[in-house]
């Protein structure tokens, strides 16, 4: 069971450093939603996610410092890169993360109780812990394949498999125009009630 969990965490990490491929320093910062959110942000809040729930909550602290992963740090600041945070050192952090994260997933039995403060059950097990990154880090990815399709059109879990009909531009035309219509008819169908 430990392995099949493990395996889709990895898939997912990979999703998310694919979804900064081939965007511009510009285009995987700049803020795409009300509350900002942003590709390399995603990734930078998911090195937090991993330091926490597989270091801190197992009490196997990671060996460096991170800029950001700091008690007095100011609310979202994982949820953002900085001018002089860059994304080679965001993305090299993640993966140092995650490959620490790996140990205690491998070194660790899935019964293990560590201790999560903020959680009302706060001395979950590992499983429940990686069931819980698995969850974030996939609704984070949901999160990235929308930004990333606000960016420049790109869809898809993986680079050659973006898991969507074969079908041309046309045809995804005409699908969301048959969507906006669906939208519309309902909202007079409401006004008119």
């Amino acid at each position: 069971m430990k392995e099949d969990l493990h395996h889709y965490l990895r898939d997912i990490r990979e999703v998310m450093v694919w979804k900064l491929d081939g965007l511009s320093d510009h285009d995987i910062r700049r803020p795409l939603t009300p509350t900002g959110t942003n590709l390399l942000g995603l990734v930078k809040h998911l090195t937090t996610v991993e330091l926490l729930y597989f270091g801190y909550a197992f009490d196997r602290h990671f060996p460096e410092e991170v800029s950001w992963f700091r008690m007095d740090a100011d609310p979202n600041m994982d949820m953002w890169a900085t001018a002089d945070e860059s994304r080679s050192y965001i993305v090299g952090v993640y993966q140092r993360a995650c490959a620490h994260a790996d140990t205690t997933i491998k070194e660790l039995p899935l019964d293990t109780v560590g201790h999560v403060e903020w959680w009302p059950d706060s001395n979950p097990t590992l499983h429940r812990v990686l069931v819980h990154v698995i969850a974030e880090a996939n609704r984070h990815a949901g999160h990235a394949d929308i930004v990333r399709e606000l960016v420049d059109g790109s869809v898809g879990l993986k680079e050659g498999n973006d898991f969507m009909p074969p079908v041309d531009e046309a045809w995804w035309d005409d699908y969301r125009t048959k969507v906006v219509e669906a939208s519309t008819s309902v909202v007079r169908q409401h006004d008119d009630a």
